[in-house]
């Protein structure tokens, strides 16, 4: 895989820089790290909207928030104990998965509201992560944590991609399995348990799923703003579909659409903004014409 994908993406920066010279792609696209940028969108943009179905069914949306928050403790523990700084996986994957498995644990075990304790869980983890970040805060380019903050279209290389490659043939490969059992588990419990469901293994692997995506989309999206992106676009979605058909697959378009624009118009527009922010401002604009869509589809029943 390793040797591999740098072959396949070497390719694809001629055939686009190719398309560039010929008069008929634009611009930007000579550029590398726009293309590497734009293939992590097209991976990213259909996942995120794939689980964020399952995230606005489930109420998990502050949970998948704590889960990004938890990134940004993950990268300043990985920076000090010396991986690189634009990539460090290993402390970014081990902390987010032992975060989301020990929330999930103790979600249904303490009593407390699952609102509450997330609240907990993610005002500890930011307490950690900024008290770290001021220790790193003399020794690294700040810089980098404004990447991991609010994301950069400059940063995703090769490796990135490799390992974004790989989140998304394993969570495409779980939601193939579990996707539907998940959802009646959401909807309807006693059902679901009822019909010898396993409910609770259900939960952890929506879990594990939502933290992966979260980690493999920091380095697009940002820390700060991923929970957002599965999140916005379900919901725009969800006021809009008809059918569970169609609220999946809207969401995984809407998904990709401002995954998609919220990297290449900055670029093209030479506006200096995180690919983050413009992706969750695309997010937000498209929910707002949706819910002036349904107001007036409201309107026109009564």
């Amino acid at each position: 895989m390793s040797a591999a994908a740098p072959s396949l993406l070497d390719s694809l920066h001629q055939l686009m820089q190719s398309g560039v010279a010929a008069g008929w792609l634009p611009a930007m696209l000579q550029y590398g790290f726009v293309i590497n940028a734009l293939v992590a969108g097209l991976l990213l943009g259909p996942l995120l909207g794939g689980l964020g179905t399952l995230v606005v069914v489930k109420r998990f949306a502050f949970f998948s928030e704590a889960v990004g928050h938890a990134a940004l403790t993950g990268t300043a523990i990985g920076i000090l104990m010396g991986e690189p700084m634009t990539s460090p996986y290993g402390s970014l994957f081990g902390f987010c998965i032992l975060f989301g498995l020990l929330l999930n644990y103790l979600r249904g075990r303490t009593g407390l509201s699952p609102d509450t304790l997330i609240g907990v869980f993610l005002a500890v983890s930011l307490a950690l992560g900024s008290s770290l970040l001021m220790v790193l805060a003399a020794r690294i380019n700040i810089h980098i944590l404004e990447n991991v903050l609010f994301g950069s279209v400059l940063t995703v290389n090769g490796r990135d991609l490799a390992v974004l490659a790989i989140v998304t043939a394993f969570t495409l490969a779980a939601l193939h399995r579990t996707y539907n059992r998940a959802m009646l588990a959401s909807f309807h419990a006693p059902l679901a348990q009822a019909r010898k469901l396993p409910v609770q293994w259900l939960d952890y692997v929506f879990v594990m799923l939502v933290t992966l995506i979260t980690v493999a989309a920091v380095k697009v999206i940002g820390a700060l703003l991923v929970g957002a992106l599965l999140v916005i676009p379900a919901a725009t979605a969800r006021l809009l579909a008809g059918s569970m058909r169609s609220f999946f697959w809207l969401t995984v378009i809407f998904a990709t659409v401002c995954t998609l624009t919220g990297i290449a118009v900055p670029v093209a527009l030479d506006i200096p903004v995180p690919s983050g922010a413009a992706i969750i401002l695309c997010a937000g604009a498209l929910f707002l014409v949706a819910v002036a869509i349904s107001a007036r589809r409201s309107q026109a029943v009564h």
